[in-house]
């Protein structure tokens, strides 16, 4: 489904990324961990098509097309969904009103027709009994005066409701205290199915109790520098990151 192959990003004419190779199967959940300005989130900005993140050299392959070449619209009309770090504040705009625009924008795309108000109210309020999104959520504006928890609550939401093929979750445990991770990694583990691939990028082994993962690559000043199964989580939380990219050299 993904394919990256020696991946060179700059950003401002500084190198971030630095021949990063990483191939992602569909029905597959790979995480990506590593210390503090490693290029983690450079990464998962480069995949949604984020401005400013200049590739200058590889190329990223998904679903048998060139990413790179696709705005950030088109590439969320063909599937691919960030779950941001930090989710944006919208004023003025309803968390509604935002759902029901968003999934109609991406079958416009698509070519499907656009679903009425009512019809996207019975689809957001089945999906988000289960992650504890409140009603009254979901008529404030968007992100406005949420906490941590449920800012990722409503990004799950999110995912849910567009059913992306390529899910990037940018730190989503960031700011969750034990319940609200419980809660999000339950909606996330609710999402994996056979068709869709996800990539989870975390600082912490914490996430991967709950979010099991079937590969981890550990990120180091910009490329990939060791990788295994999920015990490699464990041996990061008891060696810390520097033993092991010493490890790795």
């Amino acid at each position: 489904m993904l394919d990256i192959k020696n991946l060179r990003v700059a950003v401002d004419g500084k190198e971030i990324l630095k021949g990063l190779t990483l191939k992602v199967e569909a029905g597959r959940v790979h995480a990506i961990m590593g210390p503090n300005g490693s290029g983690k989130s450079t990464l998962s900005y480069v995949l949604a098509g984020r401005s400013g993140y200049d590739i200058t050299e590889g190329s990223i392959t998904y679903n048998g097309e060139d990413l790179a070449a696709l705005a950030p619209e088109e590439r969320a009309a063909r599937g691919v969904f960030l779950a941001m770090q930090y989710p944006v504040e919208i004023p003025g705009v309803t968390t509604m009103m935002f759902l029901k625009s968003a999934l109609n924008a991406q079958r416009r795309s698509r070519g499907e027709l656009e679903l009425d108000a009512i019809t996207v109210l019975k689809r957001v309020r089945a999906k988000a009994a289960a992650l504890n999104v409140s009603e009254e959520m979901l008529k404030r504006a968007l992100n406005v005066g949420f906490s941590g928890g449920e800012k990722k609550r409503l990004e799950i939401l999110q995912m849910a409701l567009f059913e992306p093929s390529l899910a990037i979750l940018d730190e989503t445990d960031s700011g969750l205290d034990i319940d609200a991770l419980r809660l999000v990694a339950e909606g996330v583990n609710s999402l994996r199915t056979p068709e869709r691939a996800m990539l989870v990028i975390t600082h912490y082994q914490r996430l991967l109790d709950y979010i099991v993962p079937d590969r981890i690559h550990v990120l180091a000043k910009g490329r990939i520098v060791a990788e295994g199964g999920k015990e490699l989580a464990l041996e990061l939380e008891a060696k810390g990151y520097e033993q092991i990219v010493k490890d790795a050299a």
